[in-house]
């Protein structure tokens, strides 16, 4: 990739959500790297680690189309693998920005290495920082911090050896789950326990297996959800698109239904459902916009606000949720770095129910997040609110 020059902004960044002493590039196009860490295709995985490791990680292909979709608003990209070296790359390579989907290279806050690397070396990057990033990987203290500040989460607990008496609070049948991993890692069939010969084996297995605390849980029979949340206060001032937030800057996109009912592992939404073809037999319903009550739907989205605000997740998220047998919405987990495949990632098909192109939703993230490290300028005059919906 050719590179440009260097033109870089005197003016010091006002805002404490950035590092300290940077002096962005304000002139466009940018020097855009796309960072991730990537899937060999048909590589051999060694015997000591878990047969999903490296699920979360993306295709090559995916980078292309970000890639390409970055290049359509006339920026120069590159891919920097998120790998060991890393930090010799940046420094040759000189972005002006990262798109960082990176997933990170193991250990218990992996998700929050890349953005531990850009903040040390003062290079602005998209999404949220460093602390939400290793936060929202830990299940057990995301789901604390939820529950104290009273929002709606099933009933759990975590397993360091497998031997810890069960909470009274617990009850048959349970869901059992590694504490630290993503993309349904450590999810199937095997997942739901019925008694306590089950729970035993099981959370041995993923202590063992995955060198992580087993997060166990009351299984949630109802139907399941994802809400994605775009935006932040001042998202109008910046975005290419202001008619999409609304009055407090956060865009509401429609609701996903996830219909693991005919899916290879029936009422399970793991890793061996996600890995199927749209559509293909043995996949799951992907349902947007979902068919749901008016009430059910503001709390859902509510929710979601609500999860992203309390981690600190900046400009784009997606959280789960599943609804106990009595229908009330409980939260499941957060994703502050959502998948971004076209015509298959979660988020992907919810902006494309809603009209929103591929190309609109990968240059938002760019420009919520430049504008966040002073890279771009406000609008002098704030654009009008949108009508209300409905």
């Amino acid at each position: 990739m050719n590179s440009l020059p260097d033109q870089h902004s005197k003016n010091e960044y006002k805002e404490n959500d950035k590092p300290p002493s940077i002096t962005p590039r304000l002139a466009r196009p940018w020097r855009v790297a796309v960072l991730a860490n990537i899937k060999e295709h048909d590589k051999p995985l060694p015997p000591d680690v878990p047969p999903d490791a490296g699920a979360d990680f993306d295709y090559i292909e995916t980078i292309n189309h970000i890639r390409a979709a970055l290049e359509t608003d006339g920026h120069w990209t590159m891919f920097l693998p998120a790998d060991s070296n890393l930090p010799y790359a940046l420094k040759a390579a000189k972005p002006d920005i990262c798109f960082n989907i990176a997933e990170g290279l193991g250990g218990d806050a992996r998700e929050a290495q890349v953005p531990a690397l850009l903040e040390m070396l003062k290079i602005p990057y998209t999404g949220s920082r460093v602390l939400t990033n290793a936060i929202a990987l830990d299940k057990t203290l995301t789901k604390r911090i939820w529950r104290d500040r009273r929002l709606p989460v099933a009933p759990f607990q975590e397993f360091i050896t497998g031997e810890e008496p069960l909470r009274p609070d617990l009850r048959f049948p349970l869901f059992v789950k590694p504490a630290r991993e993503g993309t349904g890692m450590g999810v199937d069939v095997h997942a739901i326990v019925n008694d306590e010969s089950e729970l035993r084996e099981r959370a041995r297995y993923v202590i063992s297996m995955y060198k992580q605390p087993a997060l166990v849980e009351t299984f949630l029979s109802g139907r399941e959800f994802t809400v994605a949340v775009i935006g932040r206060t001042d998202a109008r001032l910046y975005s290419r698109h202001p008619e999409w937030y609304d009055a407090d800057g956060f865009h509401r996109f429609p609701i996903l239904e996830l219909d693991s009912t005919r899916s290879v592992t029936p009422g399970v939404y793991g890793l061996q459902a996600k890995a199927q073809s749209i559509g293909a037999e043995g996949a799951p319903g992907y349902i947007c916009p979902a068919q749901v009550e008016p009430d059910l739907a503001k709390k859902l989205q509510h929710y979601a606000w609500r999860a992203h605000h309390l981690l600190g997740a900046l400009d784009v998220s997606r959280v789960d949720f599943r609804l106990d047998r009595d229908g009330n919405p409980c939260l499941l987990e957060i994703n502050p770095l959502p998948g971004l495949t076209p015509a298959y990632s979660d988020l992907c098909l919810i902006a494309a129910a809603e009209g929103i192109s591929y190309a609109d939703l990968i240059l938002e993230i760019l420009y919520l997040g430049a504008s966040r490290w002073g890279m771009l300028e406000p609008r002098e005059v704030p654009p009008p609110l949108p009508k209300k919906r409905g």
